[in-house]
This record gives structure tokens, sequence and C-alpha cells, in this order.
């Protein structure tokens, strides 16, 4: 079993969905606990709202193993994305709720989390990189989307109810301004109107993680930008099922996010 996949695409656009693996490796399934098992913190479900984008032509990076063998969406070298805030390491030992993922005395050590680093966490990004190398070659201009859910209620990142779509930009660092401006115009426009109406924000409680910060450089032909959308606009955050006809609309809000990311790369506008 490849450690992810890869689909390359023609168009400027590479969704990335770090978070959307669940398997463990036999031996870190041995140790892991009835928590951990149960990869309770998955971004659920992420690869079937983003099916789609191979229609547009996008490239898209998901991986196999879950974020507790090695999270893909942070600082290799353990530097915090929010000082003073709490938050989940390159290789976690717990879950979002506090719960260890190992027993006592069995948690990872330096050495084992150098070796998940150089094993699960480097040749994903190496292929990412080189997946927006190819694609600068071809396109003078390119956007790389990250794609993120999470409970809607999680403690121990945030008070009370996270608002439905998240959009980050590392506080417009990752992306140009008229970018940022565009998207945030589709969820005025599509999120928080209509039959299905949705909340937002632009970089609220969640800016973009390492992948946005160190992969945006607009001044280099790449933006970055991340989406983290609350779990129960799309799921059931208890039992993790995937719910259809609720899906269906967020997803074609996700769609014209990302049409709208196309547009703005080819220099195109946009059709009503």
């Amino acid at each position: 079993m490849p450690d992810f996949t890869l689909h390359g695409g023609a168009a400027p656009l590479l969704v990335s969905l770090p978070h959307d693996g669940t398997a463990l490796p036999a031996a870190i399934a041995a140790r892991a606990s009835a928590s951990g098992k149960r990869v309770p913190d998955t971004d659920w479900h992420v690869g079937k709202l983003y099916a789609f984008a191979r229609e547009l032509g996008a490239s898209v990076i998901t991986p196999h193993w879950s974020r507790y063998v090695a999270d893909l969406n942070r600082d290799p070298e353990g530097h915090k994305l929010y000082p003073g805030r709490a938050e989940t390491a390159l290789v976690p030992i717990t879950t979002f709720a506090g719960e260890a993922i190992y027993a006592s005395g069995d948690e990872p050590d330096e050495k084992e989390i150098a070796l998940r680093k150089a094993m699960y966490w480097q040749p994903w990004h190496d292929a990412l990189a080189g997946e927006l190398a190819r694609l600068r070659r071809q396109h003078p201009r390119v956007v790389l989307w990250d794609g993120h859910s999470i409970k809607s209620r999680v403690p121990m990142f945030f008070d009370g109810q996270l608002p439905d779509f998240n959009l980050g930009t590392a506080n417009g660092a990752s992306c140009s301004p008229s970018l940022q401006a565009a998207l945030t115009q589709v969820l005025v426009e599509h999120a928080a109107g209509g039959s299905e109406a949705y909340s937002h924000i632009v970089n609220g409680r969640f800016k973009g993680g390492y992948i946005t910060r160190h992969y945006g450089r607009p001044e280099a032909g790449v933006e970055a930008v991340q989406l983290e959308l609350a779990q129960y606009t799309y799921m059931d955050e208890d039992s993790f099922e995937y719910l259809p006809e609720r899906a269906a609309p967020v997803q074609a809000v996700i769609r014209v996010l990302l049409e709208t990311c196309l547009a703005h790369a080819t220099g195109t506008a946009l059709s009503a």
C-alpha cells in the first residue's frame, strides 16, 4: 500500500488533504489505545467532499496513514503554529479530547519521532513540493488548496462552536489580497444565503497550518489557502457517518471556491 496517492492534473490547482488518512501501521496500531485505534481526529470524508476536484483538472494529494502516525500539517522542527495556544505535535500522543494514544511510558521517543518524520512526513512533502514545481513550470501562477475538517466543538482548541467555513491565509501572507477577497465574497454570497445558510470567518481560530504557511509564496507564483470545515455540516460527528444529503450543498460551495481559485490563477472571469 503506498503511503499516499498523488493525482497529477493539468490545471494550476493542487488540492492537499493531509488529514484524510485513517490507517495505522501494524506496529503502531498494536501499541495504540482504544481511542488511538479509532483515530477520531481524522478529517473524515474530505476525500469524498473533494472528489470532484479532478473534474476541474486539479492535482490531488491524499495520505494513506492517519495523522497519528505523523501529522503532515505540522512544522518538522516542532515550531508552534499558534504560540500560547493548545495544539498537537508532529507525532501526537493525545487525541483532541485529551485521551492518551499510547499507554503511559510507551509514547514515541525522539528517535522514533525522527524515524517517522523521515518515513512518512518527508516523502509526502517531497511529493507535494515536486507537484507544485511541476505545475509552476506550466503555469505562471498556481493555487495550493489545503482541505481540512474538524468537530464543531473542540474545547482543547476553541470555545463554543466553530463557524461552518473557516478560511485561512496566514493573515493574508500566503495568498494575494485579490484571491482572499474573491474567496471571501464567495462565502458571503454562497455560504450565508439561499436555502442553506452557513457561517464563515476568514483568519479566525484557524489561519492555516504548516502547509499553507510554508508553501504559500504569492511573490513566487504559489498562493496557498486553507479551508477548515465544521464537520457537522456534512456528517454525523459522533458516528463519523457521511451524510450525502447534508454534504451536497457544502460540496457545492467548495466547488465554487475552487473554481474561483482557478479563475484567479488563469486570469479569467468566473461566469455567473
